[in-house]
C-alpha cells in the first residue's frame, strides 16, 4: 500500500502554530513526522494578535490561556484543528468551532497525577501550618511549636468531584491513612473506602479538608461562596486545583478572617496574567495559613511531556487517517485505512438527507464507495469515505457541491 502518512496536502505546506510554551517533545514530534514549518511563541496572544497570526495556519496548539473565539475561528480560513495541551477545553468556542469542522483534541488524563500529588502535599503543609512557620524562618523568627499541627492520617478529605484527578486523589489519601468522603454530580462507583455524601452540604460538615475538582459551568460559578462556607468545620481547610471561578474569594478571605476556616490552597483564580511578571492581586495575600499558587497544580515535566505526547498523536491521527477520537467538536470516528483506495473527510451540518445526496452524487458517475461511514453530533455530520484511487478526484469536486457542506477534504 502506498504510504497513508502523505496526506494528499504536503506536509511541509501545513502550517503550525504553537503558543504559550508547549512542550518542545510536540514540537520534535511534528517536525520529526515531516511537518517542517512549526512557529513556536512563549506566550498567549490577545484576540486581535490571534486573528492576524492564524489567518494561514492549518493547526494551532495551545494551553489554558489563549483563548480561541469566534471572532478568531472566523479568521482562521484554513484552520482544521486545534490541540489544548492541558486538560481543559473551555478556553475555546467550542460551538462556533463545531459549525466550522474544526477538531479540537485536549489531554483530560495526562498531568492528573501531577495534581493529584500536589493536593496532598498542600493538604500536609497546611494542616501543619507550614507556610507560616516558613515565613517566620525567612524573617529570622524561630517558631517551634506543636499546637494547631495535625495529622492527615485520620483525618476526613471531602472531595468535590470524582473524575479523573478526585478519584486519584482519592487513592493517594486513603494510602496514608486519610478517610475519604466525595461528592460528584453523577453516580461514581467509590474507589477503596471513599464514600459517597448524600448532598454537598453533608460533605462539607464532615470534612476536615475539602478539595475541589469540578470543571467551570454556570452550576459551579461561586460554588463555595458565603452560604455554603458556614457549613465547613470550625477550622477545616479549603484547596481549589479546580477552576478560578469556583470560589468566592473574597468570602472566603473574610471567613479565614473570622476563623472559621483554618487556611487555604488555592492555584486558580477568576481572572489570572496574561504571563509571567504581571503583576498579580488577590483578597487571599497576606492571610495566615493560606498557600498561593500560579496555577500550577498540572505543570511539571513529566506532565507537560504526557500532554505533548497525547495531543500530537491526536492530531497526526487526524490530519493522517481521518481519526477524531477524543474530539469535542466533531463526531468520533476511527477507521482503518482501505487498500487501493483514497479517502475523503465530508463534514457538514446535521440535517436530514445529507449522506443521501453524497451517495446519489457518486453513484450517478459511476464512482464506487468501498468504504464508509457516518458518526453525527447535534451540530454537525463527519462522514468517511474511501473511494476508487482512480476516480478520486472527480468524487472530491462532487462532494464540495453537496447542499450544506461544511468542508470536504482528501486525506490520502
Amino acid at each position: 500500500m502506498s504510504k497513508l502518512a502523505l496526506t494528499s496536502f504536503p506536509k511541509e505546506k501545513i502550517n503550525i502554530l504553537f503558543l504559550e510554551n508547549i512542550s518542545e517533545k510536540a514540537v520534535q514530534q511534528f517536525k520529526q513526522n515531516g511537518y517542517a514549518n512549526v512557529k513556536k511563541i512563549a506566550g498567549a496572544l490577545s484576540e486581535d494578535e490571534l486573528i492576524k497570526e492564524i489567518k494561514d495556519v492549518h493547526l494551532i496548539g495551545i494551553r489554558s490561556k489563549t483563548q480561541i473565539t469566534a471572532k478568531v475561528l472566523a479568521a482562521a480560513k484554513k484552520l482544521q484543528a486545534i490541540g489544548c495541551f492541558c486538560i481543559g477545553v473551555n478556553q475555546v468556542d467550542i460551538k462556533a468551532a463545531t459549525k466550522k469542522g474544526v477538531v479540537v483534541f485536549n489531554a483530560p488524563y495526562s498531568n492528573t497525577r501531577s495534581v493529584a500529588e500536589l493536593v496532598i502535599g498542600i493538604s500536609a503543609m497546611l494542616i501543619r501550618r507550614i507556610s507560616d512557620k516558613n515565613i517566620a524562618a525567612h524573617k529570622g523568627i524561630w517558631m517551634k511549636e506543636a499546637k494547631g499541627s495535625f495529622e492527615l492520617r485520620g483525618k476526613t478529605l471531602g472531595l468535590v468531584g470524582y473524575g479523573n484527578i478526585g478519584s486519584q486523589v482519592s487513592v493517594l489519601a486513603e494510602a496514608i491513612g486519610m478517610k475519604v468522603m466525595f461528592h460528584d454530580t453523577e453516580t461514581k462507583l467509590p474507589l477503596g473506602n471513599a464514600v459517597p455524601a448524600k448532598n454537598l452540604k453533608e460533605l462539607l460538615t464532615a470534612s476536615d479538608i475539602v478539595s475541589l475538582h469540578v470543571p467551570e459551568t454556570a452550576q459551579t460559578k461561586n460554588l463555595i461562596n458565603k452560604t455554603n462556607l458556614k457549613y465547613f468545620k470550625k477550622g477545616a481547610l479549603l484547596l481549589n486545583y479546580a477552576r478560578g471561578e469556583v470560589v468566592d474569594l473574597k468570602a472566603l478571605a473574610e471567613a479565614i478572617k473570622e476563623g472559621l476556616i483554618g487556611g487555604a490552597g488555592i492555584d486558580v483564580f477568576p481572572v489570572e496574567p496574561e504571563k509571567n511578571g504581571d503583576a498579580f492581586t488577590t483578597p487571599l495575600q497576606g492571610l495566615p495559613n493560606v498557600i498561593l499558587t500560579p496555577h500550577i497544580g498540572g505543570s511539571t515535566e513529566e506532565a507537560q511531556q504526557n500532554i505533548g505526547e497525547d495531543v500530537s498523536i491526536k492530531l497526526f491521527q487526524y490530519l493522517e487517517r481521518g481519526i477524531t477520537n477524543g474530539s469535542h467538536s466533531v463526531p468520533a470516528i476511527a477507521l482503518p485505512p482501505v487498500e487501493g483506495a483514497h479517502r475523503l473527510l465530508h463534514m457538514h451540518n446535521n440535517v436530514p438527507g445529507v449522506l443521501s445526496a453524497i451517495n446519489t452524487a457518486l453513484s450517478k458517475n459511476n464512482i464506487n464507495i468501498v468504504g464508509q461511514y457516518l458518526k453525527t453530533n447535534e451540530e454537525i455530520g463527519y462522514v468517511v469515505l474511501d473511494v476508487d484511487t482512480k476516480l478520486s478526484k472527480r468524487a472530491l469536486e462532487l462532494l464540495k457541491e453537496v447542499k450544506d457542506t461544511i468542508k470536504v477534504r482528501m486525506l490520502y
